[in-house]
This record gives C-alpha cells, structure tokens and sequence, in this order.
C-alpha cells in the first residue's frame, strides 16, 4: 500500500538493513498484552463481544442479528481499527440492516497473534466470524487495506458474498511480497522508534484534517498495544497484488456486483496511478467519487456516502 504510513514503513525497512543499532523506546509504547485481563477491561457497548477464532481473539460488534437476511459487513484499512466505521455502522444499524464490523488481527482490541499478517490470514479470520455468527453470506464493504481483505475472501470462498463494494481500496496497485517476509527485532524496534510522530500522520487522510482534531489521539491509543509495530511490518511485507489481480480478472465475469467509492481528493490511494489497470480488470463496475473526501470520504462527507450506499445495497432501498 501506498499510503504515507506504507511508504514509512518502507523507508525505516531501508534503514534497519543499513544499520545493527536498535533503538530504545518509549517504555508506555508496546507496553499492553491483549490477554484475558486486557479484555476485561473493555467495556463493552451493546452488539460488542470477543469470539475466540482460529488465531486468537476476535472483537466485533453487530446490529440486528435477529434480522438478518441481507448482512453487510464493513472491513477497515491498514492500521486505524473498526472505530473508522462507526458513523457507517450507526447509518446501517439505525436504519434496521443487519450489520457487522471488526477489528483485523494487529489492530484494535483483537489480538496479535505471532503469525504473518496476509490477506489469507485476514480473509480467513472474516470467514469464520461469519460463520460463528452463522451468517451464510454477506456484503463486504472494504475500506483502502480493507479491499484487499475482501477481494481475498471472494478469492477463498465466492459462494459466501452477495456483493462487493471497495472504499478507497489500495488493492488495485501493483505490489510485490517481499524477498524476507520475517519481522526482526531491529525493524520493530525502529517503527517503534518513530512512534511519536505516526498519530499525527494519520491527519493526512483527510482533506480537512481540522475538522477531526480528536482523530491523531485516539489512534495514539493503539501504540501501547505489544505487538502493533510488527502487525504493520508483516503486512506491508505480505502485500502482493498478483493473486488479487487473478481475483479482479475473474470477478468481472462472475455474477458478484462490484462497486467503487473514492474521495474526490485522496492523497493517499490517488485513484490516477491505478485507473487504467482497474478498467481493464473490472470495466463492469459501479463507479462513485465522493465530493470534498480525501481518503476517508465515509467520515467526511457521510451524507454523500450514505446516499451511495443507500442506492447500492439492497437492504436499505426496501
């Protein structure tokens, strides 16, 4: 992914191989294991729990369960948790859908489990909320990293999605998995080195970061977490865009709606790097460009949003 934290990432990759000096860090940052005591200390609003998956603890929360014909189920991005989604999630389950989101392995308050972070990984932890929930199918929502996930999910298991709808997806570049896809100490102790200065690049996904002045310290919460730092490394190294591109090609001939929402104004997943590529993987697609949205045009501008999802899932047009 290229998003400015990707691109971090891969300069501080490029400094921990010119050097065998680690770097000392903050003693409050890495500094909470996700164990049972952790989740005791959550505190849980209605429709949250934790589900003990194949890799570990999975936080979630759901609406309307008792209702549930047509769910939909909102994946988030690179680092920045489920919490992403809550407007979106509030819109769907106010307006009576049924409605899922969760938090991705490394991030939020599910767990880190010491494996590597791919979109196999991702996609499989997907899949079996779903059928912990004993949700046969659903529409995926997607949001940048979020739409490599649920290209992935089609990818393992087509018959379980209804619909697919991509938010400033970052999985129509070009990437390649790295030649070493294990972590070291060296690259985790520098990421976390350079932990002070990440919430506030967070701003950079919006194109009016003052109206969201909160938004640097809540993410600022997730550096306590141990294990974050190598949940970002292994995924940025996991990136590769081959399979997904096979599962774009064949998704245009399959009988799977696909949709696209972007910021009018992303700086982050810039839409013109891509577009050719996306036209010819996936000509048939729905196609809508958020007015005055960078990267995250569902906190943005979530009328505009809203209205989209409004026309695109069928739940919401009954």
């Amino acid at each position: 992914m290229k998003s400015r934290l990707s691109m971090m990432l891969m300069s501080i990759m490029w400094l921990v191989a010119c050097t065998e000096t680690s770097l000392d860090a903050e003693p409050s940052y890495e500094s909470v294991v996700k164990d049972d005591a952790f989740r005791a200390t959550i505190d849980l609003p209605p429709g949250a729990a934790f589900v003990e998956l194949d890799k570990g603890f999975t936080y979630y929360e759901a609406a309307n369960l008792d209702t549930c014909d047509d769910p939909t189920v909102l994946v988030h991005g690179f680092s920045v948790p489920s919490y992403i989604w809550r407007p979106t999630f509030e819109f769907l389950s106010d307006a009576g859908a049924c409605v899922v989101m969760l938090d991705l392995y490394g991030r939020g308050f599910s767990d880190n489990p010491n494996v590597a972070y791919t979109d196999h990984l991702f996609a499989n932890q997907v899949l079996q909320l779903l059928d912990y929930l004993s949700l046969e199918t659903a529409t995926l929502i997607g949001l940048s990293n979020g739409g490599r996930v649920v290209s992935q999910v089609v990818g393992l298991a087509p018959e379980r999605v209804e619909q697919l709808i991509y938010v400033a997806s970052s999985g129509f570049w070009d990437a390649t998995r790295a030649e070493d896809v294990q972590v070291t100490a060296e690259e985790i102790d520098t990421l976390i080195a350079s932990y002070p200065e990440l919430p506030a690049g967070q701003l950079s996904d919006f194109k009016y970061p003052d109206r969201f002045p909160d938004w640097d310290d809540r993410y600022a919460e997730l550096l306590v977490h141990k294990g974050f730092a190598r949940a970002l490394i292994s995924t940025r190294k996991n990136h590769d865009s081959t399979e997904l591109d096979r599962i774009h090609s064949w998704l245009e001939s399959a009988d799977i709606p696909v949709t696209t929402i972007w910021g009018d104004s992303d700086t982050v997943v810039v839409f013109d790097e891509f577009a050719d590529k996306l036209e010819r993987l996936l000509p048939k697609r729905n196609e809508y460009f958020v007015y005055e949205s960078g990267h995250l045009p569902n906190l943005e501008n979530p009328g505009e949003f809203q209205a989209i999802l409004k026309s695109t899932l069928p739940v919401l047009s009954m």
